[in-house]
């Protein structure tokens, strides 16, 4: 049985998720304490919630203390990660991307194929904007060898959500990660909005292309009744190359002007691809726990090691063999994961 008091590092739903993850694959007990302690709301809020109750289903596992609010739970697995067809329901706006965080690295150790749907909020604030997990993340877990699609059937917003989104899955276990010491990138994005005027995309778009300081193939779209419910948007850029996999993106916001956000999200491309850094901060966070499935060398730099990823790196030996080293070089930070 694993103990952890879930008020360490950053102490929020991400280790939560991460840790009942690592024990449906590992198939170690898990007692975890002060569930979220330091939040304005401590407990498992609805997401958390959902996403626990998909991994218990994964691995059969029998749980105390997955209710709503609860500040401390248990989780057993009875038996290894299996595939299928799986349904989640979050009941709120709680974000779709962080329960398939969650789930992912399950359905890669799985028996056999996978196909999941989960509905909720496709497009919330902290957490990764659609078009970031699949044209960012799963871009990068492709480059890893791992056989992963996904498809939005209708987006979901706060306060409403009733998004829909689902991903298809082939077992297998992740290749090494390593760049090229220089590439030609090539940049692209998507603004969005639903049920708003067109133009509202349009300016995010446009202060994303002036921050970036260059051309991007970004697309500005709206979105109707029949592809997402409520009113909302998200810009989204992505780069790739051989050097490096880098993303940023903003979601709407009431009373925050499309501007601010298309030039936050260009301003921080721009300073990804001036530092010369493999990966942005928030891939560099979720990547970790593939580095460590994979338990061959691997080595990245970014601009930034988050809180979350430091509370990854202190998380991920507990349950799997692995060693992590971060080094200083100039205005980056190199990660270093190899085998314990």
């Amino acid at each position: 049985m694993v103990e952890l008091d879930a008020s360490y590092g950053e102490g929020g739903g991400q280790l939560v998720r991460m840790a009942a993850a690592l024990a449906a694959l590992t198939g170690k007990g898990l007692r975890v304490a002060n569930v979220r302690a330091g939040r304005p709301r401590p407990g498992l809020a609805p997401q958390h919630l959902a996403a626990l109750r998909a991994v218990a289903a994964l691995c059969d596992a029998r749980c105390e203390g997955l209710e709503l609010r609860s500040s401390a739970f248990t989780l057993e697995p009875r038996s290894a990660p299996g595939g299928g067809e799986l349904r989640v329901e979050v009941g709120t706006a709680g974000s779709v991307t962080l329960v398939l965080q969650a789930l992912l690295p399950i359905l890669f150790a799985a028996r056999g194929p996978s196909r999941v749907v989960v509905t909720g909020g496709t497009d919330v604030r902290q957490a990764p904007s659609w078009d970031y997990f699949a044209q960012v993340l799963l871009r990068l877990l492709r480059r890893m060898g791992l056989e992963v699609s996904a498809s939005v059937t209708r987006r979901g917003y706060y306060p409403g959500g009733g998004g829909e989104a689902s991903v298809e899955v082939q077992p297998g276990m992740p290749r090494s990660l390593a760049f090229g010491e220089s590439g030609s990138w090539s940049v692209a994005g998507e603004a969005h909005v639903a049920n708003l005027p067109l133009y509202i995309a349009e300016r995010m778009r446009a202060a994303a292309l002036a921050a970036a300081g260059r051309e991007l193939a970004v697309r500005a779209s709206l979105l109707g009744r029949d592809e997402a419910i409520g009113t909302g948007g998200a810009i989204t850029l992505w780069a790739q190359s051989d050097a490096g996999l880098l993303g940023a993106s903003r979601v709407a916001e009431r009373g925050v002007r499309a501007e601010a956000l298309g030039q936050a999200v260009g301003a921080e491309l721009a300073a990804d691809l001036a530092s010369g850094a493999n990966l942005d901060m928030h891939l560099a966070d979720q990547v970790l726990v593939y580095l460590a499935m994979s338990q061959a060398a691997s080595r990245f730099t970014a601009r930034s090691v988050s809180s979350h990823a430091r509370t990854a790196m202190w998380l991920l030996p507990q349950f799997l063999p692995v060693r992590f080293e971060l080094e200083r070089r100039g205005e980056l930070w190199q990660v270093s994961c190899r085998g314990a």
